[in-house]
């Protein structure tokens, strides 16, 4: 296996459900070191468009109460619990990033590049998809456990009014993050021929 040290960070990059707050750093660090990473994040034509809404302790609780009522709108009674038990485990954690893409600057590619005025919103969609991976890097490097979770649009509005979200950031992913909890499974690969194709 390749010795190299981004590697050996991404093969420390797991989904972690296990959350606790006993973090091996300090909060300050810890919003410096996500700050840090999604700066570093590539974009189309250094759009820079990637936001994020860091939350900690209780403010991060908050927003998984958000997401259970809104949840509980929409899931039967009877399968509810489940429901309940996953997000209270969210909010075990230590905090929540909350990843947006904010749309004027993509608004003003298209207007700058008609030419590629379809691409532009496909290609914020990759950017927020790197500068989750290099949080999540960077959060596992630090030894924190994290997990990437898809709530939105459900507790979009109230989101926004609880933390003054501009209209145009679009919430794309949720990272809960914290102290490993438990313990990690194996992670399984498929066959690197039907992955992959190399010429030359």
């Amino acid at each position: 296996m390749t010795d190299n040290r981004f590697l050996d960070i991404a093969r420390k990059r797991r989904t972690q459900y296990a959350l606790g707050r006993d973090l091996p750093i300090s909060k300050d660090q810890v919003t410096d070191l996500i700050k840090e990473a999604i700066r570093l994040a590539p974009s189309s034509f250094n759009s820079q468009s990637s936001r994020a809404l860091i939350l900690h302790g209780a403010e991060s609780v908050k927003f998984w109460e958000i997401v259970k009522d809104e949840l509980r709108k929409i899931v039967p009674a009877d399968a509810f619990p489940t429901t309940e038990e996953k997000i209270d485990g969210f909010a075990a954690g230590a905090g929540t990033v909350l990843f947006y893409e904010d749309r004027e600057p993509v608004k003003a590619l298209q207007e700058k590049f008609p030419l590629y005025a379809d691409n532009f919103p496909v290609w914020s969609e990759h950017a927020t998809g790197i500068a989750q991976y290099a949080v999540w890097m960077a959060l596992a490097e630090a030894g924190i456990g994290a997990s990437l979770q898809h709530y939105n649009p459900l507790p979009d509005a109230r989101v926004a009014q609880e933390w003054d979200i501009p209209e145009s950031w679009v919430l794309r992913a949720q990272m809960p993050f914290g102290s490993h909890a438990g313990e990690i499974g194996d992670k399984t690969f498929i066959d690197d021929a039907i992955r992959f194709r190399v010429a030359g």
